[in-house]
């Protein structure tokens, strides 16, 4: 052991320094917190990127990886700016690399991926299987980098210069936004609209003193990549005043219908950051947990061609608005965004507003235009020196190659051009490095054309670098270059409204889960269209008289009930099918038009196009329903006691037989057949008998040879009603021959015993072999076409055997006028 007695000049000696470890510590750690903050986390204001960002657009840059050249493997991209500029791991540097390619990220992507470069719920494939290259708009942020427009320094080993930062042709920072946690403090901006935000920097140039409220005029809000909806704009004002503040996104929804009988909130727009996967995941958790109700199921149905499309099926009865509006406080489907803009401004943080924002990368543009001018001015000087040396010399070109020539080495050359052709050092050296052929083609007109060219951009940048005003001015078009060529039009729709409706007592309640179950009419047009009117403070009122119009089809059948009862919809196949009028497409009472409503197939499921609804009927009603068929057949039924069954039949009918018509038929109400060779039979009601659901029925009308039922009606009120006739030949092709037309007095017509001929409804003329068309009930008859556009009949009051009147266009149906 050696003691400090015997321990020998030469060896080192102990030194113990005493420190305060409170003081130890606090200087480390603000060493590391200073270079986590300026060298790793936070954006500078000029050029928006962070250091990682910067170094892998100007690596790409001296790579030559431009939009018009091939992609290159990210991985050689990872591995060059790792090697060069960036001594970090090279997931982080894949990871910023990434970010600048994905458009759901940023507003203006800077790098053009190929590969899976990842969504916001999977991440990217590895660097070796991804591809990249720079885009048009990175170009512009990298522009004019070899003009002396940016400082360089050292990279991490001083092997090598980097930029302090990039010129960035448009303000990349409210452009693309940023996020960052850095030691103590963190960033977090929103992307913005590059059109937006190049007119407020323009306004700024122009207006020096504008307020925050002028550049708001052009940058109303944030404009995020994914689109979808920003609610309420106060904390939008606050974070352009003070850097900080709030607001609310939310996704882009739709209520539509989805299957022929559900409703279904369609998604198209989410809010920024926010994937599928997650608003999926989270609709689950709360139905499971009885947060969510009224939702049936959710399905993605996103791709390339429709692009994001997340399907939300809503149960029967429920509100979807209020649906809705349960997802917006449960779910992603809204979701706050906190402004804190944080970025460097002259190498320390600061919390920035919009118009702190936009002069700092004013201040920065003008200076690189300024040093871009100046560069250029210096260059074109130099070039005209050159230029006015070779007119020197090309004057007599034979004695400048004489004095070369006659020259012992080319020290004596270049001082003997300088002394005979008075000529400066720069000048006799560059007319001595010309080859001679190259010297020889020069020509007078050629040289003097570049000269005067040089003195004009000298003299322009000489104006523009003594005048302030023509500078600013060179930025702003520079800028409007910049927009018109990368800008794109808004995505985000800006809302004054609150960001969500209060659930507790303060404020507006929330909005029923359920649709209220109110007093309704459901009507069925003969075009095969069904609406609902709701009558929700009271009794249902009579439908109100209406003017004609040019399209407003005409009624077969309508039913009162409530908006969340279930009734039946009665078809041509005898069958029964379950529907509920709270899916049905409501009008208001004041404009009832059937022509606006849905098909009922959208909302029935019918089993093949030739099976139509021809009315609608009450399942819980005491009231037979009356049917009648094509051959004849006539049946009374009882709606009760139904099978729980979605659709069931009421008839069993014979092959090629089928439901001409049904109605609802009580005791004192009469039947009416209308047949093709123009007979009608009228006999009582309570000479049917109501039968079982599995009955066939009984003979209703006895008809001719190759006659058939083309009419079947249950009137309930004698007075008042008509009977609509038109015959035609059925020789002709259908739609062609509009026939002639006959209404008459349903009083015209006696009553006969059921299972009987009838008596003559129309006489046929010569060239008409039968009825085509007929109908019988309340009056007046309305006539329709095919697109339920009305056709006009000739007054009621024509004898019952009368022949008709020619009509002037075809008619498709008959049915009751709306109102009448």
């Amino acid at each position: 052991m050696t003691t400090a007695a015997n321990r020998t000049a030469d060896e080192p000696q102990e030194r113990i320094d005493d420190v305060d470890l409170a003081t130890e510590m606090e200087g480390s750690f603000l060493e590391y917190a200073y270079s986590v903050i300026y060298s790793r986390a936070l954006p500078d204001a000029r050029d928006g990127l962070k250091p990682v960002q910067r170094r892998i657009l100007f690596q790409m840059t001296e790579m030559g990886l431009r939009p018009d050249r091939g992609h290159v493997k990210s991985a050689r991209v990872v591995g060059d700016v790792m090697g060069k500029l960036h001594p970090h791991g090279d997931a982080s540097i894949y990871d910023a690399m990434v970010r600048l390619n994905q458009p759901f990220i940023m507003r203006v992507p800077l790098i053009d991926g190929h590969g899976n470069f990842g969504s916001l719920d999977d991440g990217p494939a590895a660097p070796r299987y991804t591809e990249a290259r720079l885009t048009a708009a990175a170009l512009a942020l990298t522009a004019d980098l070899d003009e002396d427009v940016v400082n360089f320094v050292p990279n991490y080993d001083n092997q090598t210069m980097q930029p302090e930062v990039l010129p960035s042709a448009f303000p990349n920072l409210l452009v693309n936004g940023a996020t960052g946690i850095a030691v103590g403090m963190a960033t977090n901006m929103a992307p913005h609209n590059l059109v937006e935000v190049v007119a407020a920097a323009r306004h700024l140039l122009e207006h020096p003193d504008a307020s925050l409220e002028d550049l708001m005029a052009f940058v109303p809000g944030p404009d995020l990549p994914s689109g979808g909806t920003i609610v309420g704009l106060s904390g939008i004002r606050d974070a352009y005043a003070t850097g900080r503040g709030s607001f609310k996104t939310r996704a882009r929804v739709s209520i539509e219908p989805v299957t022929a009988r559900k409703t279904g909130l369609v998604v198209t727009e989410l809010p920024y950051m926010v994937g599928t996967e997650k608003v999926i995941e989270k609709i689950k958790d709360g139905v499971s947990s009885k947060k969510l109700s009224g939702i049936t199921d959710v399905a993605d149905l996103t791709d390339r061609k429709r692009g994001l499309q997340l399907v939300i099926g809503i149960k029967t009865g429920f509100n979807p608005e209020a649906v809705l509006e349960q997802l917006y406080k449960h779910t992603p489907l809204e979701e706050q965004f906190n402004i804190n803009n944080v970025a460097l401004v002259d190498g320390g943080p600061r919390t920035l507003g919009l118009r702190e924002l936009l002069q700092v990368y004013l201040e920065h543009r003008i200076s690189v235009t300024t040093r871009r001018s100046r560069f250029r001015l210096d260059r074109r000087r130099e070039r005209l020196h050159l230029v006015e040396g070779l007119l020197i010399a090309i004057l007599d070109i034979d004695e400048v190659i004489q004095v070369i020539r006659s020259s012992d080495d080319s020290e004596q050359a270049r001082a003997r051009l300088r002394e005979v052709f008075d000529l400066s050092e720069v000048q006799a050296e560059y007319i001595l490095e010309l080859r001679l052929r190259r010297l020889t083609k020069f020509s007078r007109i050629e040289l003097e054309a570049e000269r005067d060219q040089l003195l004009r951009e000298i003299e322009e940048l000489d104006q523009l670098l003594a005048d302030p005003g023509l500078l600013r001015a060179l930025v702003g078009r520079e800028l409007d270059e910049v927009a018109e060529k990368f800008g794109t039009p808004r995505r985000t729709l800006l809302t004054e409204a609150g960001a969500q409706a209060p659930v507790s007592g303060r404020g507006r309640p929330a909005p029923s889960l359920e649709i209220a179950d109110v007093p309704c009419r459901v009507l069925l047009s003969t075009t095969g269209r069904l609406v609902r009117i709701d009558y929700p403070e009271g009794a249902v009122q009579p439908l109100p008289a209406k003017p004609r119009r040019s399209k407003h089809d005409a009624l077969l059948s309508q039913l009162v009930t409530t908006s969340r009862s279930e009734i039946g919809a009665l078809t041509n196949l005898g069958r029964v099918v379950r529907l509920s009028p709270v899916d049905l497409p409501v009008v208001p009472e004041s404009s009832v038009q059937l022509g606006a409503g849905r098909k009922a197939s959208e909302y029935i499921a019918l089993d093949n196009k030739q099976e139509r609804v021809l009315a609608l009927v009450a399942l819980d009603s005491d009231v037979a329903v009356a049917l009648g068929t094509r051959s004849g057949v006539v049946k009374r039924v009882m709606l009760t006691d139904l099978p729980k069954r979605p659709e069931f039949e009421v008839i069993s009918l014979k092959e090629r037989d089928e439901v001409v018509a049904a109605a609802i038929a009580p005791d004192d109400s009469e039947l009416v057949f209308i047949t093709s060779d123009a007979q009608l039979l009228r006999f009582p009601a309570a000479a049917v008998r109501p039968q079982g659901r599995s009955a066939a029925g009984m003979a209703g009308i006895r008809l001719a040879a190759g006659a058939s039922v083309i009419a079947f009606a249950a009137i309930e009120d004698a007075e008042g009603a008509v009977v609509a006739t038109i015959s035609g030949s059925a020789t002709t092709i259908a739609g062609t021959d509009p026939g002639r037309a006959k209404v008459s007095d349903f009083s015209e017509f006696p009553s006969k015993g059921r299972a009987t001929g009838g008596v003559r409804a129309h006489a046929l003329l010569r060239g008409e072999d039968s009825l085509t068309l007929a109908w019988a009930g309340p009056g007046p008859a309305l006539a329709v076409a095919s697109d339920g556009a009305s056709r006009t009949l000739p007054e009621a009051g024509a004898r019952r055997d009368a022949s008709g009147t020619p009509l002037d266009a075809v008619v498709s149906s008959i049915g009751r006028s709306i109102g009448d």
